[in-house]
């Protein structure tokens, strides 16, 4: 793509990055095939190509965001399946993701668009706002029909039709400490605690801890740490996202140092895909920039480290699952044949859906700020996985077990539930 950017604009070192990933983009349209949105509304805007468009022309001509670029770079899910597809090596991630800070910096939404961002930026990324939210919800939950029937106050009902009704107690291994290896120990890992997770599903992280300490894995969660900053770095959210990155390199770091550490662990692919990208987010901070990267470097799914500790293989559990695989973990992070490979290695039957590579419609905050387009994607997710008739749905990212959860009674759990119970654990709940 042939690109007209003054030196002076180019003086920057975001629209600079930007305009080399423009470049790589040759118009051949293979994304729009692989694109949930386009595929579901059928709208060129509505694709990777023409949201590229979109955002080469607000950038090029320096010029505030308008509604209509705003509407389409909105309705983009950040699932990257369009970098899986794309012949070209066209980074979209990262230029959607500059297009998102500019659209913050540049663009005033309307007031109701303005305190639900706000609500979510100040409640999702800390558990005990997180916490004392969805149980205050239950006061709220038989009001969500009226609330859903008033334009200014519909994504409000749809946050109460998502909240669970029951919320977990807190789970002590969500405390900073150390969880020793049973027997000898052959490794050492931190594990990221997270938001929302500990929230909605502590048994997760219980489950992972477990597993890796009777493996003879040493688990530390680490004082200081906290949310990834994803949810606010996909609403353009640029400080408070690069605040939670520094906190986070500061607090893994300092255990790294003390202690040594073989990966920090992440059993959220979609904080995976984020800390991952640590090393690029904060490559323009001099004080961070090496350590952001080897932060970056150490991080792993779950899976991907599991799969390097050659676990024994197990005889057959008479059992289907059918794997989800999260677009954060297959398009964001390329790990596509490492959960499945454990889950059959574990005995079970593992089959894949059709239209794998399709979003949920979870993706962070999408099925709150985009209810209508995340409901047919589950419809059609939901649609797919239960064709494999399966006994269970096995994924690796809470957002999707929260989205799928909601249109179905197979029960959902995440890969590392099924494979400690395999090697010993608890059955995970709802089984």
């Amino acid at each position: 793509m042939q690109t007209n950017f003054t030196p002076a604009q180019l003086a920057d070192p975001h629209v600079a990055e930007s305009e080399a990933i423009l470049r790589k983009c040759v118009h051949c349209g293979f994304c729009t095939a692989t694109c949930p949105t386009y595929v579901t509304l059928g709208d060129e805007l509505d694709s990777p190509r023409g949201r590229i468009y979109l955002i080469k022309d607000m950038l090029e001509n320096g010029r505030a965001a308008d509604t209509e670029t705003v509407t389409h770079i909105d309705r983009c899910l950040s699932c990257l399946a369009c970098t899986t597809t794309c012949p070209s090596g066209v980074d979209y991630m990262h230029l959607v993701d500059h297009a998102r800070v500019h659209i913050e910096k540049t663009y005033k939404r309307p007031l109701k668009d303005r305190l639900v961002r706000t609500v979510l930026a100040q409640i999702l990324p800390y558990p005990s706002r997180f916490r004392f939210a969805l149980k205050a919800a239950a006061f709220g939950r038989p009001f969500a029909n009226v609330l859903k029937r008033v334009a200014a106050l519909k994504t409000f009902g749809v946050m109460l039709d998502l909240a669970p009704k029951t919320v977990p107690e807190p789970s002590a291994n969500a405390m900073p400490g150390t969880h020793a290896a049973s027997g000898k120990r052959v490794g050492r890992v931190a594990l990221l605690n997270g938001c929302a997770q500990p929230v909605l599903k502590p048994g997760i992280n219980e489950a992972t801890i477990r597993l890796l300490t009777r493996l003879g894995i040493e688990v530390v969660v680490s004082p200081g740490e906290g949310c990834c900053g994803a949810l606010v770095h996909h609403m353009g959210r640029e400080n408070q996202a690069l605040a939670a990155a520094r906190r986070n390199v500061d607090a893994w770091l300092k255990v790294a140092d003390e202690g040594g550490l073989d990966a920090i662990i992440i059993t959220a692919s979609g904080c995976g895909t984020t800390i991952k990208d640590y090393g690029h987010m904060l490559r323009l901070d001099p004080a961070y920039a090496d350590k952001a990267a080897r932060v970056s470097a150490m991080a792993k799914d779950v899976t991907e480290y599991l799969s390097t500790l050659d676990l024994p293989a197990q005889d057959p559990r008479g059992m289907t699952v059918t794997y989800h695989s999260a677009c954060s973990m297959q398009h964001g992070q390329k790990i596509t044949m490492a959960p499945k490979q454990l889950l059959k290695q574990a005995g079970f039957v593992v089959r894949d859906p059709a239209e794998g590579h399709l979003c949920c419609g979870s993706a962070g905050t999408y099925n709150i700020l985009q209810p209508e387009i995340s409901e047919k994607l589950k419809a059609r997710k939901v649609k797919n996985l239960a064709a494999t008739k399966p006994d269970v749905i096995a994924t690796g990212n809470i957002g999707c077990i929260t989205q799928i959860a909601t249109g179905t009674t197979i029960p959902i759990v995440h890969t590392v539930e099924l494979l400690d119970w395999a090697y010993g654990g608890a059955k995970p709940a709802g089984l």
